[in-house]
């Protein structure tokens, strides 16, 4: 067999099936059949809908769609140090040029040399039956995680994962997490195993109010509406919360989580796009809190995580609702388009483990 099936993101809200020759590793790279493939957020925000990049962080046309992928390598080309055929492995999804100073700190997601690549975007992604990657934009996936819990590392959990480090979520914390998506379950998730005493969140979907309630990880779970800080600080004696995440991109619930923040308060912005308005004097500097955004995470951060999921009985791929095959691509697109889900993956026989 030579040839396989991959999904293209034309950027008027279709997917389009195509056949392409099954690539071949070169020096450094190995050849993955595909397990599982999930389907973020900024993929419907940037690719599916229309194609908002520009420049070389932009979609490619014509490229693989998927930036969250795993599977397990069936070739290796020469000059592979660490992995080998049969390993079950996770991709990086920012192939860096590997020599500046922040691929050396393991952030490829800012690497800004003209040899940056992500997968899905300007090389070919996750959504085929097999796919090229170099040796250095892998992390191990031990047997404990399955293939679906591996992508959503690629992204997802990883993202999230930089974000709590940064802001430091103990036992002493109680926390507020806006936008209940996969972005936000999984802050959730990481929160509970990190010690958080008391989980907050806030969403407007039906949907993903019910499953986050179903989840059964939250103190409560609050519909978005304009009293939604009044609320949080009853919640909390009055003082707020110790941490907050802001998974929406929505400039509203940004608002919410700085305000509801109390003093010496912690602030994470991780969903992407959107504004924010808010005033300096009287929602930060008076009350000395802090807010901090985050992009991704580092390659080093990522086996880490994983080495943790597995330590906290972590499983991500509880926060998928729907899977589709191959040939079903547009209608998982679709669903994560209407945001009336959890997360959305792609399988490939993904039983054989």
């Amino acid at each position: 067999m030579s040839k396989m099936l991959g999904a293209l993101l034309p950027g008027n809200s279709t997917v389009q099936l195509k056949e392409f020759d099954i690539p071949v590793p070169k020096h450094g790279e190995v050849l993955l059949k595909m397990k599982s493939s999930t389907i973020c957020g900024s993929d419907i925000r940037c690719i599916y809908h229309e194609h908002l990049g520009k420049g070389p962080e932009g979609y490619q046309t014509g490229m693989i769609a998927g930036h969250e992928p795993c599977g397990q390598i069936v070739e290796t080309g020469p000059g592979c140090r660490r992995f080998k055929k049969g390993d079950r492995v996770i991709v990086y999804h920012i192939s860096g040029c590997g020599v500046c100073n922040d691929c050396r700190r393991g952030y490829m997601i800012s690497c800004t040399s003209e040899y940056r690549r992500a997968y899905g975007w300007q090389r070919d992604g996750g959504m085929a039956e097999y796919l090229l990657a170099e040796e250095k934009d892998l992390v191990f996936l031990p047997d404990e995680l399955s293939y679906s819990d591996g992508a959503q590392v690629a992204c997802g959990f990883g993202t999230v994962y930089e974000g709590l480090e940064k802001i430091g979520i103990c036992g002493n914390d109680d926390v507020l997490i806006t936008g209940l998506g996969p972005v936000g379950l999984a802050s959730a998730m990481l929160c509970k195993a990190m010690g958080a005493q008391k989980i907050y969140g806030i969403e407007v979907i039906e949907e993903r109010i019910s499953l986050a309630k179903e989840m059964g990880l939250f103190t409560e779970v609050i519909r978005a509406g304009e009293d939604n800080v009044k609320q949080i600080r009853d919640l909390t004696s009055g003082h707020g919360v110790e941490k907050s995440i802001d998974c929406s991109a929505n400039n509203i619930a940004r608002l919410t989580c700085i305000q509801a923040a109390r003093k010496w308060g912690k602030i994470v912005f991780i969903g992407e796009g959107g504004t924010c308005e808010f005033q300096p004097s009287r929602d930060i500097i008076h009350d000395q809190k802090t807010i901090y955004g985050s992009w991704v995470t580092n390659i080093w951060r990522m086996e880490e995580l994983v080495e943790r999921l597995v330590r906290w009985d972590i499983k991500p791929e509880s926060l998928i609702t729907h899977r589709f095959t191959l040939d079903q691509v547009d209608q998982a697109y679709s669903l994560m388009a209407s945001g009336k889900c959890g997360k959305v993956a792609v399988v490939f026989d993904e039983e054989v483990k």
